[in-house]
C-alpha cells in the first residue's frame, strides 16, 4: 500500500518570497557571503531592479534565461529577478564544458546568457552562446572598459519605468534544471512557481526552518540543493550563508564567522570537511541540523561526524525532479543508515517490475507523488511520459520499507553514476571515450569511493592497427570533451563482454569490478 508524509495545505508564494524579511527585519542581513552582506531591502531592491532590466532588453514572460555562475550572491539576486519579471532560470552546472553548454543552451532555447567572466573563452567556444536572441550579460568582468553588458552595471540603473511587474501564472514554468538520466544526455527538469512552491514548503516544515535560523547550504547553487534550500531559508526570513566553494578552508571560516543553525552539504564534501585538521567541535557547535545528502551517507562518515561534532548525520532522500522528499523527523528517531520518513506533501509507493506493491520489508522501485514534483522535462515528451505516470514520478531507485515507516536505499535501478553528488550518465561518458581514434569498445560504470561516492571507471578494448595510447592520454582526451564527468580509473580489456543483444554488458562489468578481477591502470 502507498504511504504518505503529513498534509501539506499551503506552498510558498513565489511571488512574495521576500516578504517575511522585509516585513520584519528589512534593515539586516539577508544574505551573507566571505566577502559581502546584503540587507533584505538591499536584496529586494537589487533583484527587482534587474528584473526590470531584463525586460527592458526585450525579454518577456516565459523567456528562458541561462546562468553559467559560481556561487556568488549575484545568483541569487539574478534567481530572484526572473521570478519577479516571470523569465524562467536556466541554471548550468559551472563545470559545464562548450558542448554540454551548447545542448542546454539549444534544448532550454534560451534568450540570454549571464556567464562570469572568467568562463568567456569556454562561451566564445560554444555555437549557440554568441546566437542567443538578446545575448549574453557579463559578470566580474576585469576590463578596464568592459564590451557588452556587464551584470554589475544593469543590477545599479535606475529603473526604466516603474509599470509594475508582471504577476507570473501559477503553471508558468519557473526553474529548469539540467540533470543527466540515466540514458542520453542531460534533461531539463521543469519547475512551475506552483510546482517550486510546493517543494519549498514540504522542505521548510520538514526541516523545521524560521526566520530564525541561518541556513548554510555549502554546494552549488546552480543545483537543486543550493537553490532550493537557499531560498527556502530566504522564503521564512532566515539568514542565508552563500559559500564560494564547498571546500573546507570555505567552509570553516562561514562557520566561525556567521554560526549557521542548519548545514547542507554533499556527502563528499562533509566528509572532507570533518578530517580537516583545523576542524574542532567549536565550530559546530551553533548547528542544530546537518542535512546531507546527493549520495548514500556511509557509516564512516556518520561516525566521524559525530565524534567530531556530537551531532548525527541527519540523510535525507531528493531529487531535481522532486526536491526534499525524506528525513528523519527532528522529534523522532535517526536511524543510522536510512533515508528517514517521506516528507509532508509526499506520498510513496514501492512496487515490483509488473507495477505491484510490495510488502514492507521487501525491496521495490520507488514512485512519488506530490503537489512539488516536476511537471516533465523541457521540450521531451518522451521521458516525460515515460518518467511520470498517473501523476507518479518514477525515481529509478530501489528502496525498501521498514514495520515503523523509515526508508532504506537498497541501489538505483537505473545505471547513472553520482560523483561528488553530481548526476554522470554513463553512455555519455562513453560516447566521449569511443570517439578516441584508438578505442574500439568502451563500458563504463560507477565504482564504490567513501569519498566521492562513485568513481567513473571506463572499460576499453583498443583497435590493432593504431597506436597504443596510454591510459593517461585518454583521460585527458575525455576531459577536454565533458570536464569533471571522465573517468577517473581505465581498465584495458582483450575483449569487452557483450550482452544477447551485442550491446556492452556493464552487469559483467560491474562483477569485474567488484570481485577485483582487473585492477584499474592509473
Amino acid at each position: 500500500m502507498p504511504f504518505a508524509g503529513s498534509t501539506l495545505t499551503q506552498p510558498i508564494d513565489l511571488g512574495d518570497l521576500l516578504g517575511p524579511g522585509l516585513r520584519t527585519k528589512p534593515t539586516e542581513a539577508a544574505i551573507v557571503s566571505a566577502k559581502s552582506q546584503m540587507s533584505w531591502h538591499q536584496l529586494a531592491a537589487a533583484s527587482e531592479s534587474l528584473a526590470r532590466q531584463y525586460l527592458a532588453l526585450g525579454l518577456q514572460a516565459g523567456d528562458r534565461v541561462a546562468s553559467l555562475m559560481p556561487n556568488r550572491p549575484a545568483l541569487v539576486v539574478h534567481y530572484l529577478a526572473c521570478l519577479k519579471a516571470g523569465l524562467v532560470a536556466t541554471p548550468l552546472n559551472y563545470r559545464y564544458m562548450p558542448p554540454e553548454m551548447d545542448h542546454a543552451l539549444e534544448v532550454s532555447g534560451s534568450s540570454l546568457l549571464l556567464h562570469h567572466a572568467e568562463r568567456d573563452a569556454d562561451v566564445a567556444a560554444t555555437k549557440f552562446g554568441n546566437r542567443l536572441s538578446h545575448g549574453v550579460i557579463r559578470y566580474g568582468a576585469l576590463d578596464e572598459h568592459p564590451q557588452g553588458l556587464t551584470y554589475e552595471e544593469l543590477v545599479v540603473q535606475p529603473p526604466m519605468d516603474d509599470t509594475p511587474l508582471p504577476d507570473p501564472q501559477l503553471d508558468a514554468p519557473a526553474f529548469i534544471y539540467f540533470t543527466s538520466g540515466s540514458t542520453g544526455k542531460p534533461k531539463g527538469v521543469t519547475h512551475t512557481h506552483r510546482s517550486f512552491g510546493w517543494m519549498l514548503a514540504a522542505a521548510i516544515r520538514s526541516i523545521e526552518l524560521t526566520g530564525n535560523d541561518t541556513m548554510l547550504p555549502a554546494s552549488s547553487f546552480s543545483h537543486i540543493g543550493g537553490s532550493f534550500f537557499g531560498l527556502a531559508t530566504l522564503a521564512v526570513g532566515g539568514r542565508l550563508v552563500i559559500p564560494r566553494t564547498s571546500d573546507s578552508p570555505e567552509i570553516l571560516p562561514l562557520l566561525q564567522q556567521f554560526r549557521p543553525t542548519v548545514l547542507w552539504m554533499l556527502a563528499a564534501a562533509l566528509i572532507a570537511l570533518v578530517r580537516d585538521h583545523d576542524a574542532d567541535r567549536s565550530e559546530f557547535i551553533s548547528i542544530r541540523l546537518c542535512i546531507s545528502g546527493g549520495d548514500k551517507v556511509s557509516a564512516e562518515l556518520e561516525r566521524e561526524f559525530t565524534l567530531l561534532t556530537g551531532l548525527p548525520v541527519d540523510e535525507n532522500y531528493g531529487m531535481t525532479e522532486i526536491g526534499l522528499a525524506t528525513i528523519s523527523p527532528l522529534t523522532g528517531e535517526n536511524r543510522v543508515g536510512s533515508v528517514g520518513k517521506p516528507c509532508p506533501g509526499y506520498e510513496m509507493s514501492l512496487r515490483d517490475d509488473a507495477g505491484r506493491d510490495v510488502s514492507v520489508g521487501s525491496p521495490g522501485r520507488l514512485w512519488i507523488r506530490s503537489r512539488g514534483n516536476a511537471v516533465g522535462y523541457w521540450n521531451n515528451q518522451q521521458a516525460t511520459s515515460e518518467t511520470i505516470v498517473d501523476g507518479w514520478l518514477d525515481t529509478g531507485d530501489v528502496m525498501r520499507v521498514d514495520d515503523d515507516g523509515y526508508l532504506w536505499f537498497c541501489g538505483r535501478q537505473k545505471q547513472i553514476i553520482i560523483h561528488d553528488g553530481s548526476n554522470i550518465c554513463p553512455q555519455e561518458v562513453e560516447e566521449a571515450v569511443a570517439s578516441h581514434p584508438a578505442v574500439e569498445a568502451v563500458g563504463v560504470i560507477g565504482v564504490h569511493d567513501l569519498v566521492h561516492g562513485e568513481n567513473v571507471r571506463a572499460y576499453i578494448t583498443l583497435k590493432k592497427d593504431v597506436p597504443r595510447p596510454t591510459v593517461a592520454e585518454v583521460i585527458r582526451f575525455a576531459r577536454e570533451q565533458i570536464g569533471y564527468k571522465a573517468p577517473e580509473e581505465i581498465v584495458i580489456l582483450d575483449v569487452m563482454p557483450l550482452n544477447a543483444t551485442g550491446k556492452v554488458d556493464r552487469v559483467t562489468l560491474k562483477r569485474m569490478a567488484e570481485a577485483r578481477v582487473s585492477k584499474p591502470a592509473r
